[in-house]
């Protein structure tokens, strides 16, 4: 924006001192010829005076618009520049307001992404519960359906076929546990191979599950398997009860931990054992567990 110029000003308007010295001056030569002159030439002077004057009234006139044409023009150019500002503010307030805009609609959708992932997360873990517990209720009851079977373990593919395989069971329990019962006592319901097809690839044999009428005579059966090794036909096979693979290894993973829970229970016993005599364990009433 231009700066104004007073010193231009003062060259065409004079100071009410200025004005008061004009009137306090004596008469110039020039002056003082002037009035030497008769009425004719007085005239003629005095109009070459005035025009004089208006020369220079119009010449200071003109200076004087050219200036205040100047300023003016420069004062209109410094407004438009301020109006250009102005418009290029509100531009930018405009784009700010916008942009604040687009920033709520965008927290907005990220809220509702995050409630959506919230919702989803609480549905799959609702899911994996819902899947845990028919997981659990399939494997009671695939165990409920098992529990009155024993699986036989050990015997040759084709063994059964001559007699079927409820026939190579009663075999078994005659050869082994003649004292269990006849054949009135222990009823089977139903004996097949398990799977019922062969897989080529598995290098064992399939098992043989034999599924009784009652559980006591299940667990009679396994009960005295567990104190003598089983046989047929001269080869060692093996009895067990028929659960479940999830069942299967949850018992192992329990047995694991038992077995580990014992024998730190018989190392703190053998560690009381080693530090205390005999006479003074007897005092203290503690174990007499033997190493064996």
């Amino acid at each position: 924006m231009g700066k104004s110029r007073p010193s231009n000003i003062r060259h065409f308007i004079k100071s009410p001192g200025q004005r008061e010295n004009d009137k306090h001056q004596g008469l110039s030569p020039e002056d003082t010829e002037i009035s030497k002159l008769n009425d004719n030439e007085f005239k003629i002077s005095i109009i070459k005076k005035l025009n004089e004057v208006k020369e220079n009234i119009k010449k200071q006139f003109n200076e004087f618009r050219s200036y205040f044409t100047k300023e003016i023009e420069t004062i209109k150019k410094n407004l438009s520049e301020i109006l250009e500002m102005k418009d290029t503010m509100e531009e930018i307030k405009q784009n700010a307001d916008s942009l604040n805009a687009r920033v709520d609609t965008i927290e907005e959708r990220i809220s509702i992404i995050e409630d959506r992932h919230v919702e989803m997360l609480q549905t799959e873990e609702e899911g994996q519960l819902r899947l845990k517990r028919n997981e659990e209720s399939l494997r009671e009851i695939s165990n409920s359906t098992r529990k009155c079977n024993v699986k036989i373990i050990g015997i040759q593919e084709g063994e059964e076929k001559e007699n079927g395989a409820e026939s190579t069971f009663k075999e078994i329990r005659a050869e082994n546990f003649p004292n269990l019962g006849n054949e009135r006592e222990i009823c089977v319901e139903e004996a097949s191979r398990s799977p019922r097809f062969v897989n080529v690839k598995r290098p064992t044999a399939r098992q043989i599950v034999v599924k009784l009428a009652k559980i006591n005579d299940k667990e009679r059966i396994l009960r005295a398997a567990r104190h003598k090794k089983i046989s047929y036909k001269g080869t060692l096979i093996r009895l067990s009860a028929d659960f479940s693979v999830e069942t299967l290894q949850a018992r192992r993973e329990w047995n694991d931990i038992f077995k580990t829970f014992k024998d730190k229970i018989f190392s703190q016993e053998y560690s009381m054992q080693q530090k205390y005599p005999s006479d003074m364990r007897e005092k203290l009433n503690l174990p007499q567990t033997n190493k064996s």
